[in-house]
């Protein structure tokens, strides 16, 4: 699977009142930059209603949305940490919320590729020293280059 990781689609420090929010903001800049079509900005938002992708861990906790692999262009993610925690349903247990505060988009253009991509960001959301990490990256070259060690 190809997997193109940009630092267009770093968003560091990202200010938003709300998972919904924050969802538009990722989604929208997927689209803009071409990587996906545009109904994936809806449809992003309507299946974390549906599958929530908040992962239970400790702090800082990480949220994976993503959306159906015919709607994806170009395989890649889109990660964002944010300023403050928003909540994001719980993915085993959809009555909690948690506060997430790293969002790694997935928009991954093969059936199968969702799966073996979780796979790899399992290890990331496994690793409460490397979270930390992301979330106080000075940059967004720093903070791309944490995650590309994590999903090798």
């Amino acid at each position: 699977m190809e997997l193109y990781l940009h630092e267009e689609l770093v968003f560091r420090d990202l200010d938003v009142k709300n998972s919904d929010e924050a969802l538009d903001y990722l989604a929208k800049q997927l689209f803009e930059k071409g990587y996906v079509k545009e109904q994936y900005i809806t449809a992003i938002k309507e299946r974390e209603r549906e599958y929530p992708t908040g992962l239970p861990s400790t702090q800082p906790a990480v949220a994976i949305p993503h959306a159906n692999y015919e709607l994806v262009n170009k395989t890649t993610l889109a990660i964002a940490t944010l300023k403050k925690s928003v909540g994001f349903h719980n993915m085993e247990e959809n009555a909690v919320t948690l506060p997430v505060q790293i969002i790694i988009m997935m928009a991954i253009g093969e059936p199968h590729g969702q799966v073996e991509m979780l796979q790899k960001i399992v290890g990331l959301i496994q690793n409460e020293p490397l979270r930390k990490k992301m979330i106080n990256a000075h940059n967004d070259q720093e903070l791309l280059k944490l995650v590309e060690m994590a999903i090798q």
